[in-house]
């Protein structure tokens, strides 16, 4: 195939005595559906594309110039060090200059240059992505979001109304598509889920403004657009800045991004863990009420954007049919994401120290369940951190009935929408698991306790060698609790599985997952 002349601008700045550094040659071009991007060596230069999609608009050298000034700004927020300043590029006759003194006539947003093996898209192709790892992307999102600003006018994009209609553009700008990326039927029933799950949710929507989780978020947080930086620290870059409506959104809309594109590389286990760190250390667990939403809607963003690239003149054959390729397996996960699930309550049961977390933290990711622990909720419900010690009035009886029916109202919540959830707490009151299965049982929602148990010598020098772990046990509590715990009913046996933590280092057993 033949391509498409690029412009003469970008052909220019191909050549190194385009700039006014040195450059490492040959200079590479990277281009999307809205940009050009410009690799040479210690910086990178991105132009704007004059294309109007109606969600995005730069036909003009006056908007153009607007966004730039925008990228930087928002970009700043999660990655400073990448993000340097708008240039600008002058024309006189045949030829363009940067930061010249004739008409401006082109602006493009100057970046320093990283390396591509840094892009969380390339650690996990070569296995680097750990789970420790992932674990400090759900912390780093967490604090990016308790920053990020909001304010009533931001807010307002959390109405149903707002939402509805930016999901909906999506289909509008992808039914060409039918029948190239995706079936009818795919269409038809990923369109039918959201427009029913906006119908049926307007409280939680209306909740989640009136607690202030709308807010000027990335809006396009892929593992492309996640990096490692100096020292080794997690950078979040390009961000949206074309379009309101895609970056003032619930921070469930930039978590789905992460937890959608984990799950489309097939590493569910990865994701899993991010949204249980991101969900322990924000206290958010309404948010994941709206996770079936906002999945469907990322992986459908990023089949569309696959599909536009069908439409670029200048993409070769063979691009095109990558896209083809790309998209389809996107529209498919939104499509995947629509099926109905079966939730499931898992009790943990066992004294402190007797690895009952350790347990839930290996089975989470296996059963993508979400994880939650008695430890977080508390400290939620009285408002200090998580890695703040604990006082008496922290575990007065009164503050442990609200932990546990709190954990009881988010575990019943996210089963009846068919979430696999892990209640990890001592649960060795009778009382206190019996209320567990008579709430579930209306619901029909299945239910296990896995008691953990271990030596009692073992789980003191556990206790005693804790640290850095959000619990407040301690060792001089455990003779208290082994006192106190109660048995198994009859009734209560046919759920329970006895682990000890001693014996079991793998959860492939079957008899848990």
């Amino acid at each position: 195939m033949i391509m498409s002349s690029l412009p003469a601008l970008i052909e220019q700045m191909q050549q190194p005595d385009f700039y006014p550094h040195p450059v490492v040659e040959p200079i590479q071009l990277m281009q999307t559906h809205i940009s050009y991007v410009l690799l040479t060596g210690e910086f990178v230069y991105k132009i704007k594309k004059p294309v109007n999609f109606g969600f995005l608009n730069y036909s003009t050298l006056e908007l153009r110039s607007q966004f730039c000034q925008e990228e930087i700004r928002l970009n700043q927020r999660g990655a400073a060090e990448l993000y340097l300043e708008v240039v600008s590029i002058t024309q006189k006759g045949d030829k363009y200059q940067l930061n010249g003194t004739v008409e401006v006539v082109e602006y493009a947003v100057k970046m320093r240059q990283f390396s591509q093996e840094t892009l969380f898209s390339h650690l996990l192709e070569e296995a680097k992505i750990t789970p420790e790892l992932i674990t400090e992307l759900g912390l780093t999102i967490a604090q990016f979001h308790a920053k990020a600003a909001t304010n009533e006018y931001i807010s307002s994009f959390g109405k149903v109304a707002q939402v509805k209609a930016v999901v909906d553009d999506n289909y509008q700008y992808t039914e060409k598509y039918i029948g190239i990326a995706q079936s009818q039927s795919q269409y038809t029933e990923t369109k039918a889920f959201t427009d029913n799950f906006f119908a049926t949710n307007q409280e939680l929507f209306a909740s989640r403004i009136a607690n202030g989780y709308i807010r000027e978020c990335h809006g396009d947080l892929h593992l492309r657009n996640i990096c490692l930086g100096s020292n080794n620290r997690i950078l979040l870059f390009d961000c949206i800045e074309f379009n309101e409506e895609f970056r003032f959104a619930d921070v469930m809309y930039d978590v789905a991004f992460v937890v959608m594109d984990l799950d489309a590389k097939k590493r569910r286990d990865l994701g899993n863990i991010f949204l249980n760190t991101y969900i322990e250390q924000t206290g958010d667990w309404s948010g994941i009420e709206l996770l079936p939403l906002y999945l469907c809607r990322q992986a459908y963003v990023r089949a569309k954007v696959a599909s536009f690239l069908l439409s670029d003149r200048t993409i070769s054959d063979a691009e095109k049919q990558d896209a083809t390729q790309t998209a389809a397996n996107y529209y498919k996960l939104a499509w995947e994401y629509t099926q109905p699930q079966t939730g499931k309550l898992i009790l943990m049961s066992g004294v402190s120290g007797s690895g009952k977390s350790t347990v839930a933290k290996q089975l989470a990711p296996q059963i993508n369940a979400i994880h939650v622990r008695s430890d977080a909720v508390r400290k939620h419900l009285a408002v200090i951190p998580l890695t703040d010690k604990g006082g008496k009035d922290l575990y007065t009886p009164e503050m442990t009935d609200r932990t546990y029916g709190k954990l009881l109202d988010i575990g019943i919540r996210l089963a009846n929408q068919g979430f696999k959830v892990i209640l990890d707490a001592k649960y060795d009151r009778q009382a206190l698991r019996s209320e567990v299965i008579t709430q579930a049982q209306p619901h029909h929602i299945p239910i296990q306790i896995i008691h953990c148990t271990a030596p009692e010598e073992i789980i003191r020098e556990r206790l005693k060698l804790r640290h850095g772990d959000i619990s407040d046990a301690t060792v001089d509590l455990l003779s208290s609790q082994l006192a106190n715990a109660e048995p198994f009913t009859e009734t209560e046996m046919v759920y329970v599985t006895d682990v000890d933590t001693i014996i079991t280092q793998s959860l492939a057993d079957e008899s848990l997952s």
